[in-house]
């Protein structure tokens, strides 16, 4: 099968040669053009057609956010991934980016002192997030898709009454932003319990994303901090580089945070926070899993279901990537399989059957 073709946009030509070095190491990745600025980009894309563009956010001439804003016009669904700086103000950038359209983003190396190490944390990176995104256009030779994804989805038949749910725990990776933007921002001020989400995000990523999803959110949204009681209507953003727990005590629940070690390469990890959750609210968890790469949330998923509680996940069709809600399908671990924009809806309606069903047969909390 013909290698992925890839076109690299830095104004710097360290980094041009650094990525393209990168990417040529790979047999299945082909560099078939550079560019230093987003003129020359826009003015090669339709003579190279590339699979995958990767465009730095900060160059002269014509910058990242306004490259990215005039392709996205002329090539919809072309996967492009930033390359920012893990700086507050390249974070801003690149959630700007995300939000105009980019597919997903990999940090730069914080320093050019050592250039294998460099090299080895944009391969780490990089390469996997070319492959994922090549492979939703049908395109990455010799990776294996989910069970799930090529024939009869499985998923685990719903049956009500359900129990009661008092937390809604949501895992998501690349493509999250805009995902859980559109189901955060569908639920309503008077949602009657707490929402926790693990975001793959680096530090300063998730605590200027928490506050963006806050602004277009009538829920209160913010990072989560160690000892945060968990509150109807509130939502808190796993921050990144920490694990994040929760620890039942005499007044509620909180949450906790630690730097244990990576899970699925990832820290934050969506399993950490799904194997915590039913431990403090028992069958009362709905697992949310949307858009990522990997399997982080799968095995999460399993203590969920074996707790009594249940897992939605987002659909192919509308996933960036299906990894992270693929690898739940192709568990069995699923009750619902659903497209995004039906999600929101989904979760109102499983959390009210689920109130009302405890409340009818109880006579029930509030």
């Amino acid at each position: 099968m013909a290698p992925i073709t890839v076109m690299v946009v830095d104004d710097s030509v360290v980094m041009r040669r650094l990525v393209s070095d990168v990417l040529a190491s790979d047999p299945d990745i082909e560099v078939v053009g550079t560019a230093a600025n987003g003129k020359v980009a826009l003015a090669k894309i339709p003579l190279l057609n590339p699979d995958v563009v990767t465009l730095d956010v900060e160059m002269p001439v014509m910058n990242g956010l306004e490259t990215l804003t005039a392709l996205r016009a002329l090539y919809p669904r072309l996967p492009v991934i930033m390359f920012s700086t893990l700086t507050e103000r390249g974070a801003s950038a690149t959630l700007d980016a995300l939000e105009r359209g980019a597919s997903d983003y990999v940090s730069k190396p914080a320093s050019m002192g050592s250039i294998i190490a460099s090299m080895d944390a944009v391969r780490s990176q990089l390469i996997p997030k070319i492959k994922a995104l090549a492979l939703r256009g049908g395109r990455a030779p010799d990776l294996a898709r989910s069970p799930a994804t090529a024939g009869t989805v499985a998923v685990t038949p719903f049956r009500g009454p359900a129990a009661r749910i008092d937390v809604v725990a949501i895992g998501v990776s690349t493509g999250g932003p805009d995902a859980l933007t559109a189901v955060i921002s569908a639920l309503p001020e008077s949602f009657p319990v707490p929402i926790i989400i693990v975001q793959h995000m680096p530090p300063l990523f998730t605590a200027l994303f928490a506050k963006r999803l806050d602004k277009k959110s009538s829920l209160t949204v913010s990072e989560a901090q160690a000892g945060d009681r968990l509150e109807a209507g509130t939502v808190l953003v796993a921050p990144g580089d920490f694990h994040l727990r929760l620890r039942k005590d005499k007044l509620g629940v909180v949450t906790q945070l630690d730097q244990g070690t990576p899970e699925n390469y990832c820290r934050p990890a969506v399993d950490v926070l799904f194997r915590s959750a039913p431990e403090s609210f028992g069958a009362g968890v709905l697992g949310v899993v949307l858009t990522g790469m990997g399997s982080d949330g799968a095995k999460g998923s399993a203590r969920i279901v074996e707790a009594g509680g249940s897992v939605i996940v987002q659909d192919a069709a509308t996933s960036v990537v299906w990894g992270m809600p693929g690898a739940v399908v192709g568990a069995g671990l699923a009750s619902d399989v659903l497209p995004l924009g039906d999600i929101a809806r989904a979760i109102q309606t499983r959390v009210a059957r689920g109130r009302f069903s405890v409340g009818a047969r109880a006579g029930a909390r509030p």
